[in-house]
């Protein structure tokens, strides 16, 4: 298995794993940009956004409300939070599983 978040979906890879469901796994990223940096990963292997289609929405969604969930749940709900989905190298993706970045906790 290549892809390092599907390790990480069969445990074989070690993570911070701070959520996990039927569909979804979240856990830390390793280079974080944030004070909070997690990333909610599908464990069906998508590489990028542009494989997505009509039969995928439900899981697109659940990526959605997982991630405001953890913001509340996190106390940045109030406070802002980023989201970000990188599409291709061209669009800063570097790890070929498609994936959602969720970025807070700064003050200001």
């Amino acid at each position: 298995m290549s892809c390092v978040f599907c390790r990480i979906v069969a445990k074989s890879q070690p993570a911070d794993i701070l959520h996990e469901d039927d569909d979804l796994i979240v856990f830390k990223d390793i280079n974080p940009r944030a004070p909070v940096h997690v990333l909610l990963v599908p464990k069906a292997h998508l590489a990028t956004l542009n494989e997505v289609d009509a039969s995928h929405l439900p899981l697109l969604g659940k990526l959605l409300l997982t991630a405001k969930q953890l913001a509340a749940q996190w106390g940045l709900a109030d406070k802002g939070y980023r989201l970000v989905m990188n599409v291709g190298r061209g669009g800063g993706q570097v790890i070929d599983h498609l994936h959602l970045h969720f970025l807070g906790g700064w003050q200001r």
